[in-house]
Parts: C-alpha cells; sequence; structure tokens
C-alpha cells in the first residue's frame, strides 16, 4: 500500500509510527492530549482513534500536527509525497481548483444578512478568503462580528459543474453551508446562507437567510454590527441584501397547498 491513499489516508504502517511518534512528544513535552489537538485544530476525538489505531492518520491531520509540535512526524519519502499532494491543487472533495485559477477571490469581504430576529435589521461583519497551505484549499474565516462567540471559518468549494462557490463549516460534526452565486462584474456575490439560529436558552432552529459578500475595497469605511433604519448604512446595505431575492440571486420557498 502507498504511504498515502488517494483519499489521504496514510498506511497502516506508517500511521503506527506517527503515533508513537506523538506519544513520545506528549510524554516528553508533558502537555495533554486536548492541547495538542487544540495546537493543531483537530478534535480531541480523531487525535484519539489514531493513537488507538482505531483510524489511519490522514496527510491532512499529521500536518497540523506536525506544525502544532514544530517536528516532521513522517519519513523523508511521504513527507516527499506530502508536498507533492500539496501541489496548489484543491481536493477533488472541493473542486479540484488550482490556487493560481481561485486567485481572483482571495481577499477581504463585507458581510451582509438579515438579523436572525426578524425586525429589519442587517447584520453586518467581515469575510476573508485566503488560500490554506494546510488544507491545500481555499478557506475563509470571519472577523468584527457583533456576536463573536459565533464567529465562522471554514473551507471553500468551488466545483466546475455549477460555478456556485460554497463556504462550508465542518466542526464535529456539525456543519454551517452558505451558497454563494457567481461573482458580478464588481465582484460581489450574492446567495444564501444555512445554519442554526440561536433562540432562547439552547435552543437552536435550522434557518437559511440571504447572504451577501462585497468586496470590502469598495466599502472603504464600513460598519459593522447590527443596524436599525437608524443607521446611515443601513438603506444601501438593506439593498444590498434585499436584491438577492429581488434580482433572482437565490429563490426561498414557502410550502403552499395546491
Amino acid at each position: 500500500m502507498d504511504a498515502a491513499s488517494s483519499n489521504g489516508d496514510l498506511s497502516a504502517a506508517a500511521s503506527r509510527a506517527i503515533a508513537a511518534a506523538v506519544r513520545e512528544e506528549l510524554a516528553r513535552r508533558r502537555i495533554s492530549r486536548q492541547r495538542l489537538a487544540d495546537d493543531a485544530r483537530i478534535s480531541l476525538s480523531t487525535l484519539e482513534k489514531a493513537l488507538a489505531g482505531r483510524r489511519p492518520f490522514t496527510l491532512a491531520t499529521t500536518i497540523r500536527l506536525e506544525q502544532a509540535l514544530g517536528r516532521v512526524l513522517r519519513r523523508p519519502d511521504e513527507a516527499a509525497a506530502g508536498v507533492a499532494q500539496r501541489s496548489g491543487v484543491a481536493p477533488e472533495s472541493l473542486g479540484s481548483y488550482s490556487r493560481d485559477a481561485a486567485r481572483w477571490l482571495e481577499g477581504d469581504y463585507l458581510t451582509l444578512r438579515p438579523s436572525f430576529d426578524g425586525g429589519g435589521a442587517v447584520f453586518a461583519y467581515r469575510t476573508e478568503v485566503f488560500w490554506d497551505e494546510t488544507a491545500g484549499a481555499l478557506a475563509f474565516r470571519e472577523a468584527a462580528r457583533e456576536d463573536a462567540a459565533y464567529t465562522q471559518k471554514g473551507l471553500v468549494s468551488m466545483p466546475m459543474q455549477s460555478g456556485l462557490i460554497y463556504l462550508v463549516t465542518s466542526e464535529r460534526g456539525q456543519f454551517r453551508l452558505a451558497i454563494l452565486d457567481r461573482p458580478t462584474i464588481h465582484g460581489e456575490m450574492y446567495g444564501l446562507l444555512t445554519t442554526l439560529h440561536a433562540g432562547p436558552g439552547a435552543q437552536l432552529t435550522p434557518a437559511s437567510v440571504a447572504l451577501a459578500l462585497l468586496p470590502l475595497a469598495r466599502w472603504p469605511d464600513p460598519a459593522y454590527g447590527k443596524l436599525g433604519e437608524d443607521h446611515p448604512s443601513y438603506g444601501a446595505y438593506r439593498a444590498q441584501v434585499d436584491k438577492i431575492a429581488g434580482q433572482g440571486f437565490a429563490k426561498f420557498l414557502t410550502a403552499t397547498r395546491p
């Protein structure tokens, strides 16, 4: 079996060697598995299953661990194979786009959506799109959110078949998905966001809203947060959100009786 299979799993022998090296580092540095998982930005469950041999290490997980520990865990030939896989082309699961072909998407975006409270306010924050060397794909992360605890990050999928752009958050089995149409001549992207709405107490409800990503360079003095009708930027922001349904960038369907 090859050191890394086509789906990114390392061989059983390589996984055993990496597990031994990781356990040695944990003991030598006297750090917990949770600390290492947090530093490597992987789940504790993923780390423990790989260390116990219940699942193979993947190339992506191994690279994250190497970065967290500051040492190479793979043999030289396996590391070279990893470099070849990170040749600037995103995984097939994200659309197999090249970094050069997707470079136009990198940058900062003013991000607008209706407020979930249904009162007509617009919620504004910033989204950065960048190339993640570890993932070998475009990634995104949010910032300047008034509700900072709900800040999201994830990967960007761009399949050739539809030409649409997907911002995908996957966190310990939970998913959040933004689907954006092709950019306009000025680079604006419009679509919808499907996520969980946090209600009273611990209540979580699936919800979808219009979503706009606008190149920040065209909005030199953006306002962030929850903006109501009395805010100077409200009119311009609301117009951007309203055009999503009004101009057919996304459809919001309701069940009706025949």
